[in-house]
């Protein structure tokens, strides 16, 4: 029997308060739920490393996956420092996952972004976003949802372009249901990238990079719709196929 391909997830920083606060570096148990259930093992790649070293990793992982999180810094893509809707930048982080997608991206490494993940993908491209969709972009429906429901709340539909490999994944050239946890959005889109689902109110939701063996990023959240949304479970699948398995 062939390994099981290893999925590089990138993580993030939190502070847990107790009697001495401290720092832990992690990623929520659902992602890697997702990725185990699909074929993959999860690998979590800590955050410290440099370029290099991240380098070195990737090479030994079949696959990347960009979590969700906190806002990507406005300076990375042109936007409003001073704008009060920021929130939880960790320019650590972005950095760490900027090279992330430069090598992943160069060396033809499989890779899968969520939400905020889908969102760098298109800064470290050189898109830009809406700092935030509610009251940037015009005629938007509301996709913040984060804490009014459960995280597999469906918000709304999104149509998917039926001749793009997220169609393919999801075995659905038309529209599906997804949870919507975030605030912020692409604004312009990265040369190079290819939109493949939308909202209602035209904000992309997917997005795609030809000529790759696998390089998509949706905007939604679906490590949490595994149970209410099986096809879900159908993207991780195609996810971790491409990355060997």
């Amino acid at each position: 029997m062939s390994p099981r391909p290893l999925i590089g997830c990138a993580t993030y920083q939190k502070r847990i308060q107790q009697r001495e606060p401290i720092e832990i570096i992690g990623l929520m148990p659902t992602y890697i739920q997702a990725v185990r259930a699909a074929g993959g093992l999860p690998v979590l790649i800590p955050l410290g490393l440099d370029e290099q070293e991240l380098g070195a990793l990737l090479q030994r992982v079949d696959g990347v996956l960009l979590p969700g999180g906190g806002d990507v810094a406005p300076a990375a893509y042109g936007g409003d420092e001073q704008a009060t809707t920021i929130r939880d930048v960790d320019t650590r982080r972005d950095e760490a996952e900027f090279a992330l997608v430069r090598h992943a991206v160069d060396g033809e490494k499989p890779l899968l972004a969520i939400c905020r993940g889908l969102q760098l993908f298109n800064v470290a491209l050189g898109g830009s976003l809406w700092e935030d969709v509610a009251e940037s972009m015009p005629g938007a429906i509301p996709h913040d949802f984060f804490g009014q429901y459960q995280r597999d709340y469906l918000a709304h539909p999104v149509t998917i372009a039926g001749d793009s490999r997220l169609a393919e994944a999801l075995q659905s050239n038309g529209t599906i249901g997804v949870n919507s946890l975030h605030h912020q959005g692409i604004r312009r889109l990265a040369p190079g990238l290819v939109p493949v689902a939308w909202a209602p109110d035209g904000l992309v939701e997917a997005v795609e990079y030809p000529d790759h063996p696998f390089a998509l990023g949706v905007q939604w959240h679906p490590e949490n719709l595994l149970q209410v949304e099986p096809q879900m479970r159908l993207l991780f699948r195609a996810f971790v196929q491409a990355a060997g398995g």
